[in-house]
């Protein structure tokens, strides 16, 4: 009989958090019934510092694809013009940071922000695994393959593992989930791509998917070699009643998620794998736990919170009607409902290749199809969280797989490639500063000169600010354990305020 190591927790009804553990791992992994059946944190972590577990929630805003530093966050106006491009600096909020001229709504909230400017990696691929989990390296066919047993589980999923371990029943909301759609399913001509998974903590932890309800009002025309893409574009704008719903709680024909039904099957597994404790106070409690949370995942908590529709209308145009816009307003109506994780994408829709990932066209799709909609979205998230006293305990972070490079490609557009050595990325809200620079880029930003950042201390930051130990092990139920981050991670204390 598998057996959990670990120190001996009895709960109330006699239940031990080890047998749990045995139990979901008998049943196929723990599912969202052991957040009702773990007993709430026997000891508190200690607080280590004022940032330390400052932030209640957090929103993780994907740019997949990857933004360029030199038109969004470390332009270099005096480079010469094949590195500048065409794009200017306008002043912002925070005195000696100049964003790109396209951004002038993100302009005025930079005083509430801290960029981080030296980035650094070896891996110029998409990896979104590589910049959202612990795993120590990647290549091109982990990208492509989100179930390659070399992955380590997504942030969010993470978060998730700690909060049931340690935490108990987290209310009456989903911990984990992600807008706009399950992630790389609206593109064509290649297969999914790894990131927002579990890996080997199990399906279970996976991100809960919503999907938009709506659709583009815009047609663009995106091609790439081979490859084109000509009809609505929901990034771009999208319809007035555009809204969100869960699959899990929201069943509808046609969809592929399964997680409702993996939630309801909970009970026939635990059935089949262990009949015998049925008449056992483990299998009567756990049966319990499993119907709690089927009543929970059909409740309209999380439905109304992504029902984006409830809000004013100039609330909504603040966001911007576009279908990023209008997830990041869904973001902050579930964070304040009390969703702990949410991760919201701006994803490949319709052309692989496509969103943020500029090689082509470069500098017309930052103009018309994606500054402006991460301008609103960005700035009416950030200014909205701060109207309602939530930033403070928010954490938002807008990150990417890796920067572009600072050469620009002689074609029509112009077009940037991939580049790893040095990028921005921004976070506010949660602990951390406001108003901050950290890091420098060399002239083209091409090389950091001041303050390398690895993708994994910014996670290590994240998890600190959530409360969660960074240097933590997961133990998973046959006894095996992974470091959460590996060597290298840093807190980066001078994020933090």
């Amino acid at each position: 009989m598998m057996r959990v190591l670990g120190n001996r927790k009895r709960l109330c009804n006699g239940v031990t958090r080890r047998d749990l553990l045995q139990a979901g791992a008998l049943a196929g992994g723990l599912g969202l019934a052991d957040l009702l059946a773990v007993g709430s944190r026997a000891q508190a972590a200690p607080v280590l510092d004022p940032a330390f577990g400052r932030a209640k929630n957090c929103i993780l805003l994907f740019l997949y694809g990857a933004h360029s530093q030199l038109e969004t966050f470390d332009m270099k106006p005096h480079a010469p013009v094949e590195i500048r491009g065409t794009m200017q600096p306008i002043a912002s909020s925070l005195p000696g940071l100049d964003v790109c001229e396209h951004l002038p709504q993100t302009a005025k909230i930079m005083d509430r922000v801290t960029v981080i400017r030296s980035v650094t990696h070896p891996y110029p691929l998409h990896g979104v695994a590589f910049a959202t989990t612990g795993v120590s390296n990647i290549d091109v066919g982990m990208e492509l393959n989100p179930r390659d047993e070399r992955h380590y589980p997504y942030f969010g999923s993470c978060v998730e593992y700690f909060d049931r371990r340690d935490n108990g029943p987290a209310g009456h909301s989903l911990s984990n989930l992600a807008l706009p759609f399950p992630f790389s399913s609206k593109r064509t001509d290649q297969p999914f791509r790894a990131g927002p998974y579990a890996a080997f903590l199990g399906a279970a932890f996976d991100p809960v998917w919503t999907e938009f309800v709506g659709h583009g009002t815009k047609n663009v025309y995106k091609a790439r070699p081979g490859f084109s893409y000509d009809g609505p574009e929901p990034y771009v704008a999208c319809n007035p009643d555009a809204h969100f719903r869960l699959a899990a709680v929201d069943p509808q024909p046609g969809l592929t998620l399964d997680r409702w039904d993996r939630r309801r099957s909970l009970k026939l597994q635990f059935e089949e794998s262990r009949r015998e404790l049925d008449e056992t106070a483990l299998g009567t409690n756990y049966s319990k736990f499993q119907e709690a949370a089927l009543g929970l995942l059909g409740s309209t908590r999380v439905r109304d919170a992504l029902d984006v529709r409830h809000e004013p209308d100039t609330l909504r145009d603040s966001y911007g009607r576009t279908l990023f816009g209008q997830s990041c307003l869904a973001a902050r109506r579930l964070v304040e409902a009390g969703t702990r994780m949410v991760s919201v994408f701006w994803d490949e829709y319709g052309l692989a290749g496509d969103a943020w990932d500029t090689h082509y066209d470069h500098f017309p799709r930052m103009v018309d199809q994606l500054c402006p909609g991460f301008d609103k979205a960005f700035a009416g998230l950030i200014s909205d969280l701060d109207a309602r006293g939530l930033l403070d305990e928010t954490l938002v972070v807008v990150l990417s797989e890796h920067g572009r490079t600072p050469q620009i490609q002689n074609i029509p557009g112009g077009g940037r490639d991939h580049w790893s050595q040095a990028y921005s990325v921004a976070m506010a809200g949660g602990g951390v500063a406001r108003g901050r620079v950290i890091g420098a880029t060399d002239s083209i930003a091409a090389q950091v000169k001041e303050r390398p950042v690895s993708p994994k201390s910014l996670l290590a930051t994240m998890y600190y600010a959530l409360g969660i130990n960074p240097h933590e092990e997961i133990e998973l139920a046959d006894g095996r354990r992974f470091p959460l981050l590996h060597e290298g991670a840093e807190v980066l204390k001078d994020a933090l305020g």
